[in-house]
């Protein structure tokens, strides 16, 4: 196999310039949350602060992201990303001069929250512009589509986190978030050129049936999985770092990480090169089995290799599912709310990993290591039954028709 693959689909006409536009603000994002805990940390000296500004951050980003997505599914990407990115520059501005100048921290934690809600979700809007762009009998390539925005997404947040740590650490943490912003508004304002792509807005008639959508079966069982992923992700956060630690071994807590990042890149490589033949819906129960499964060894793991090649095979399945939640939430999201329903998933994975993360540490107070590997495990056999469910009833419906 080969990446003739991918070449093919970047040859698409206008797909390689908005997709790697996207990629660009990606980084950007993925450095964002790091970068307010260095700004805050700097001035304040206090991971407490910091930890409260970035959680205001993060809940305005889960819960803001997907009315901004909604403006964008009605008025278009080009007309209201531009206005976006402008008030995220002078949100991010409004920090910076309130972290300098040591305001109170709810004046900060506010400023962190306006951070967050102005934040562009640009892998949502990629995706909403590959399923504009794949239709008819360009349709069948939809999964290696999102299988490259699987990687690329996984390469932003192995590369954005590492960047604003070395500029954190070597100069002005200000700078940092300097380099973040100006990455998200650049690489957002160059998606935003491309207009090309982008996909058409949707009549009232349209829009009426896309709220609908929103509220069906399909969709909520995506959510589902989504929210169940990042609870997997929250709990695997803080039980992978008190393993470590509990084996006198803290700094390899992040070879750990890159051990299970390296093995999802791999896989999601993988993956997209392929057409399969079964079912969406068959292969994401396949895969959230095998995940669950892969979990097992993890309450058993008793050192750091062992625990690294387990690491290794759960990171195997995670791509797949990505993508398959992608492809099933394609299918069926009325086309005027793709962009809402791709950030309402980007919502959920991220309530779930912090749901997961103050669960996990209480486990972890009481049981060790493995009391949050149980949390993680749980949490893939919860995603299991729901996917089998989701795969039968659309058999169901297949058999009855």
């Amino acid at each position: 196999m080969s990446s003739a693959t991918y070449r093919a689909l970047l040859r698409t006409p206008g797909a390689a310039a908005f997709f790697l536009t996207a990629t660009a603000g990606r980084i950007g994002i993925a450095m964002t949350s790091l970068g307010i805990i260095w700004l805050v940390h700097g001035q304040t000296g206090s991971y407490a602060v910091a930890g409260l500004v970035t959680g205001g951050f993060a809940v305005a980003e889960a819960l803001v992201g997907p009315q901004l997505a909604r403006l964008i599914d009605r008025f278009g990407q080009t007309r209201v990303l531009p206005p976006a990115l402008i008030a995220h520059t002078a949100a991010v501005a409004s920090l910076l001069a309130l972290v300098e100048i040591g305001s109170p921290h709810w004046l900060m934690t506010a400023a962190g929250a306006l951070v967050g809600a102005t934040i562009p979700q640009l892998g949502a809007l990629s995706a909403a512009r590959w399923s504009a762009l794949l239709r008819g009998e360009r349709a069948a390539a939809l999964p290696t589509a999102f299988a490259l925005e699987s990687l690329s997404n996984g390469l932003c947040y192995l590369a954005g986190p590492a960047l604003v740590t070395t500029v954190g650490a070597s100069s002005d943490p200000a700078h940092g978030m300097v380099l973040a912003t100006a990455l998200v508004v650049g690489g957002g304002l160059a998606f935003a050129a491309q207009r090309s792509t982008a996909p058409a807005t949707a009549d009232t008639a349209e829009r009426k049936r896309s709220g609908r959508s929103l509220l069906r079966w399909g969709f909520a069982a995506q959510v589902g999985v989504n929210l169940t992923l990042g609870l997997y992700f929250g709990a695997m956060q803080v039980s992978v770092t008190a393993f470590a630690v509990e084996h006198g071994a803290a700094d390899t807590a992040g070879p750990l990480y890159a051990v299970s990042n390296c093995a999802s890149l791999l896989a999601g490589w993988l993956y997209g090169l392929r057409r399969w033949r079964a079912a969406p819906q068959v292969q994401l129960a396949l895969a959230a089995a095998v995940l669950a499964l892969s979990c097992l060894p993890l309450l058993v793991a008793d050192s750091l290799p062992g625990l690294g090649l387990a690491l290794a095979v759960t990171g195997l399945a995670i791509p797949p599912i990505l993508v398959l939640s992608s492809v099933l939430t394609a299918a069926s999201v009325h086309r005027a709310a793709l962009t809402q329903a791709f950030t309402w998933l980007n919502s959920a994975s991220a309530a779930g990993a912090a749901g997961a993360a103050a669960m996990s540490g209480r486990a972890v107070d009481a049981y060790g290591a493995h009391g949050g590997f149980a949390i993680a495990a749980a949490a893939t056999c919860v995603m299991a039954v729901l996917t089998v469910s989701h795969a039968r009833a659309a058999w169901g419906r297949r058999a009855y028709v």
